[in-house]
C-alpha cells in the first residue's frame, strides 16, 4: 500500500467531517419526502440509518415531533452529532448510536419510519431493504436517496468514478423493482434538485478543500489527495446530466 493511499482516509475524513452534510440533500427535499408519509403517528419512532453528522437528522427533528435514533458506523461523526444534539437541547428526542447498518442490533418491528440519505448503497440496496423490512412496523414507511443513472454512455471519468464507488448503481426502475421485491409498496419518488448538491455539500466542500490546501502547504502527498477529492464536485459541475440522486418513499405492506 502506497503512502498516498495511507494518507487518503485521514484527509478524507478531515474534509468530510467538517461539512454540514456528507452527501446531497436539503431541508426542502426532506419536507417533500415526508409529505408522502401522510399518516405517521404524532410522535413517530424514526431511525436515521447512516446519519453522518446529522444534517437530515435535525431536519427530521424540525419537521416532525418524532423520537429519532440516528445510527452511523463512524464514531467521530456520532460524537460530533451527540455534541450538537446536546447544544440544541434535543437529547430527549435524538439518540445518536454507533452501529452497523447491516446488523444494527435494534429491536425488530420497532420503527414507524426509516430514513436514509445516500447511505443504503454501502451494504447493497437489496440487503438494506431486507434490514429495513425487519425493523419497520406493519404499514411503516421507508424514505431514502440513492444514486441513479440518467443517461446512457457516460463519459469515462463518470463511469470510472461510479464503478469504483457504486458498481451496482442502476436506474430508477431498477430501484423501484427492488423495493417491490422486498415487500414494500412504492409511494413516490423525485429527483433531488441541483441546490441540494451545492448549497450544503459541494460549495462548502470546495471552500474547505482550499483551506486544507493552505494548511498542507508543500505537503505534496496531502495536496494530491485533496486534488483527488476536488474531482468529485468538478465532475458534477460538468456531467450532472448523466446521473442523479433520487428520493424514494415506500411503505411496508400490512
Amino acid at each position: 500500500m502506497s503512502e498516498l493511499t495511507l494518507r487518503f482516509w485521514p484527509i478524507f475524513f478531515e474534509l468530510y467531517e467538517s461539512l454540514p452534510r456528507q452527501g446531497p440533500g436539503n431541508r426542502a427535499s426532506a419536507a417533500r419526502a415526508l409529505a408522502f408519509c401522510g399518516d405517521l403517528p404524532l410522535v413517530a419512532a424514526v431511525l436515521d440509518l447512516g446519519c453522518g453528522v446529522g444534517a437530515q437528522t435535525f431536519h427530521l427533528a424540525d419537521l416532525t415531533s418524532a423520537s429519532i435514533v440516528a445510527l452511523d458506523s463512524h464514531a467521530p461523526s456520532i460524537e460530533r452529532l451527540r455534541a450538537t444534539v446536546s447544544e440544541r437541547g434535543l437529547t430527549e428526542r435524538i439518540q445518536p448510536v454507533v452501529g452497523d447498518m447491516a446488523e444494527p442490533g435494534l429491536p425488530p418491528a420497532s420503527f414507524d419510519l426509516i430514513w436514509s440519505e445516500g447511505a443504503l448503497y454501502n451494504i447493497g440496496i437489496e440487503k438494506a431493504l431486507h434490514v429495513c423490512h425487519g425493523l419497520l412496523r406493519a404499514g411503516g414507511y421507508l424514505a431514502f436517496t440513492d444514486a441513479v443513472w440518467r443517461r446512457d454512455n457516460p463519459p469515462p471519468a463518470v463511469k470510472a468514478s461510479f464503478e469504483s464507488d457504486y458498481p451496482a448503481m442502476g436506474w430508477v426502475p431498477d430501484v423501484l423493482a427492488a423495493i417491490e421485491r422486498s415487500g414494500f409498496s412504492p409511494i413516490g419518488h423525485f429527483t433531488l434538485p441541483e441546490e441540494a448538491w451545492w448549497d450544503d455539500f459541494y460549495t462548502p466542500m470546495e471552500i474547505r478543500i482550499e483551506a486544507l490546501r493552505g494548511k498542507y502547504g508543500d505537503d505534496e502527498e496531502a495536496l494530491a489527495v485533496l486534488n483527488q477529492l476536488a474531482q468529485e464536485p468538478e465532475m458534477h459541475r460538468r456531467y450532472s446530466d448523466y446521473y442523479a440522486y433520487e428520493f424514494f418513499v415506500a411503505r411496508l405492506m400490512k
